[in-house]
């Protein structure tokens, strides 16, 4: 969904008061989102060829998944994030590949 995202009045004024510049969000891509380029491939690769009898199953298995990770796995998605807006910022917002 490339809606754009709601700014309430309020920050609008104190951002106006500062006199910052306020980046337009860029639309949605699967590039940038972390959850979609680490976090779900990632969490896809573990589930992979397993088979669950209900919902709750499934439940159990991604928060099992997640409590296991190592705090390094969320700095790599992080760091993985810098690197991709750096590198969108310099082809103009084109198409960003898979490392």
């Amino acid at each position: 969904d490339n809606a754009r995202p709601h700014v309430a009045a309020s920050t609008t004024a104190l951002l106006n008061q500062f006199s910052w510049d306020v980046l337009t969000h860029p639309p949605y891509s699967p590039d940038l989102a972390p959850s979609d380029y680490h976090l779900f491939t990632k969490l896809k690769e573990s589930l992979a060829g397993k088979r669950f009898q209900s919902d709750e199953e499934v439940q159990t298995a991604v928060t099992n998944w997640t409590k296991e990770l190592a705090g390094s796995f969320y700095a790599e998605g992080i760091s993985k994030l810098v690197s991709r807006y750096t590198k969108c910022i310099e082809i103009d917002g084109n198409y960003v590949e898979k490392d």
